[in-house]
């Protein structure tokens, strides 16, 4: 199968228009004692003798902040393509009116703000936007073109995850990986069943050995040409292509969205992308833990004792705990084969982690200070939002096995901290590690500003960001 990146903006650079049908667009902020109030990200159209104008109101000054000067972006994206209007143009008053900083956000929330999933709607393709920037200043034209590189990766990742287990299943997404890696300069090695079983990863093997479409772990790797450290960055997701739960088989309603339990993996898919086509001086490795999580007569059950690839031995309370599972064998993978400069993973691990932070931010697990820190200011930045969780030592006491070193659940007080608890027990101690908990951050429930609804992206900016200042 194919899914290809697209761009769904062309950029023109031209100090002046040329072309009359194109829609000048113009800022206004809302002032205090004036008659005339208009709401945040309102756009009225004018047409005369003067042309025509898109207006768009930015509120008041005071309050912008960088987020909600992407947000601008995406509302004028979503308003071009809701009103067909398919080409404008930014004059230079506008791009030097603005602070450098508020100018990039605004393009990144545009960019996003583009996106629709249209994937089974061939019929009708989505046209392009004809964007029109009044400067051919090298070094602005240079960021830009960088924004849009990444929005549409980020776009590609919301693509992904937005495609239903159907279609995409572990072997695809190998497949996918696969002709990546050969157009981008990546290294791949794809481990199948038989190579699971053969390395003794038979956690992995546990998860997916109910579905016909067998797990599969994807190694990839990027090389930078000059990095600031031999050691790499080891970057590992979770990738259920699709959940039932198992034989714990979830409820009606919440079976429902599980194509969205891959995001982990497509997050670090869309990272390892990213710095090979922005070539960032990191040396990067992404694994990615592929199963679905079936019932037939081939499943794992609750009471079920399996050995990980680390040799720790697991007891099944819960065959819905299955994230862990494939997370384990894909860390001591990352220890055993690479000398890492740190690990982190991505996972739509626990719903207890969207109780306990909602969808607002992602759930932050670190034994490492330093790396916890560094990993929050790049949310803070890019707005893609993490929260420091708990990882005492006194929680290990609930996962603690009885039969087994381990038992994969803990009840359901501090649920999100249970699941963390528990990858910390496959990680060596002198190796900084962090677990980002993705369960209610990753999807959105309705289309807004520069997100759609559904697989939002989110994780790959912030990645970006850290891989570029750590």
């Amino acid at each position: 199968m194919k899914v290809e990146f697209s761009e769904l903006v062309v950029l023109v650079f031209n100090e002046s228009k040329e072309h009359h049908e194109y829609f000048d667009l113009s800022i206004q902020y809302s002032i205090d004692d004036s008659p005339i109030k208009y709401s945040f990200g309102e756009i009225n159209i004018s047409e005369g003798n003067g042309g025509k104008k898109l207006i768009l109101n930015a509120g008041e000054k005071e309050k912008l902040s960088t987020d909600r000067w992407r947000k601008l972006g995406g509302i004028l994206a979503k308003f071009l393509r809701s009103h067909n209007i398919l080409k404008l143009f930014l004059q230079k008053e506008i791009i030097k009116s603005l602070q450098v900083s508020d100018l990039f956000t605004f393009f990144e929330g545009f960019f996003l703000g583009n996106y629709s999933f249209e994937y089974f709607k061939k019929e009708s393709p989505v046209e392009k936007i004809n964007l029109m920037i009044g400067s051919e200043e090298i070094t602005l034209k240079n960021e830009i073109i960088k924004i849009q590189k990444i929005s549409s990766i980020v776009n590609y990742a919301r693509e992904l995850g937005q495609l239903p287990g159907n279609v995409i299943n572990p072997p695809a997404l190998a497949e996918i990986c696969v002709g990546l890696a050969e157009k981008y300069n990546l290294k791949v090695k794809v481990f199948d069943e038989k190579d699971l079983e053969r390395i003794g990863a038979e956690a992995i093997l546990s998860v997916g050995k109910g579905s016909t479409s067998q797990p599969r772990m994807i190694v990839l790797e990027y090389n930078a040409e000059n990095p600031t450290n031999e050691k790499p960055i080891v970057l590992v997701g979770k990738a259920i292509t699709f959940d039932t739960g198992g034989y714990s088989i979830k409820t009606v309603d919440g079976i429902k969205g599980m194509k969205f339990d891959k995001m982990g993996g497509i997050t670090v898919l869309a990272t390892i992308l990213a710095a090979s086509m922005l070539k960032i001086p990191k040396n990067v490795v992404g694994i990615i833990c592929a199963a679905e999580n079936m019932i037939s007569h081939e499943s794992y059950r609750p009471d079920d004792i399996i050995k990980t690839l680390s040799g720790k031995t697991v007891e099944i309370l819960s065959t819905d705990a299955e994230g862990r599972l494939v997370l384990a064998d894909g860390l001591t993978y990352a220890q055993r084969n690479f000398q890492p400069q740190c690990i982190i993973d991505f996972a739509t691990l626990t719903g207890g982690i969207v109780t306990a932070l909602g969808k607002i931010r992602a759930g932050l697990f670190s034994n490492n200070p330093e790396l916890s820190d560094q990993l929050f200011k790049s949310g803070e930045i890019t707005f893609e939002r993490l929260w420091p969780m708990p990882l005492d030592d006194d929680y290990f006491e609930f996962i603690k096995g009885e039969d087994a070193d381990l038992k994969n659940s803990g009840g359901r007080e501090g649920h999100p901290i249970m699941g963390g608890i528990f990858l910390k027990q496959f990680i060596e101690s002198d190796v900084p590690w962090a677990h980002i908990d993705i369960a209610g951050a990753a999807i959105s429930t309705k289309a807004e500003n520069y997100q759609p609804k559904g697989a939002n992206g989110f994780g790959i900016r912030l990645m970006l960001d850290y891989l570029n200042n750590v």
